[in-house]
């Protein structure tokens, strides 16, 4: 079965998606995860063979979302369109944390105006402690970093940007 620790980040990782519902079954336990949306708490629970313990966790409900403005969406100026066309987005390929470097002690892999080839590595995403490296798949240059170091991401998030040569 899975440890405490396993645990939290597996919550983690359903805190940033829409799954309501998580079970998982082997022939000596049995794992389920629900999530009630709004003002309820999330509750965790884990109910294994009888020589271990149930474990139950109460987690902070997910935050309200803020209500949608009724005002009309602000239409950027002309020029930041047209510079944002040239810009390509390196998106995650999947749920997990984002890693910068291959290490703590690490540079990071780029930087803010550092040039890319399609196949540089530009981070890591971890999922399920596997270290997925994610490259540029494009040829320019880095002009912005979308994320932190250690967020968790979801699939299809914007991770950075960067501009075509």
């Amino acid at each position: 079965m899975l440890t405490i620790y396993e645990l939290r980040e597996l919550v983690k990782l359903l805190e940033q998606t829409d799954v309501e519902s998580f079970e998982v079954k082997n022939e000596d336990s049995r794992l389920s995860i629900k999530r009630r949306l709004g003002e309820q708490p999330v509750v965790v629970q884990a109910p294994v063979t009888p020589a271990k313990l149930a474990v139950v966790t109460q987690v902070a409900p997910p935050k309200a979302e803020k209500p949608a403005s009724s005002a009309a969406p602000v239409q950027p100026p002309a020029s930041q369109v047209e510079e944002t066309e040239n810009l390509y987005k390196i998106t995650s390929p999947m749920v997990g944390t984002f890693y910068a470097a291959p290490a703590a002690d690490a540079a990071p892999y780029v930087s803010v105006h550092d040039q890319v080839q399609p196949t540089t590595i530009v981070c890591i995403v971890e999922a399920m402690k596997l270290f997925n490296e994610i490259e540029a798949e494009v040829k320019g240059e880095i002009v912005q970093i979308l994320v932190e170091n250690g967020q968790l991401v979801d699939q299809g998030q914007p991770l950075f940007l960067v501009k075509r040569v």
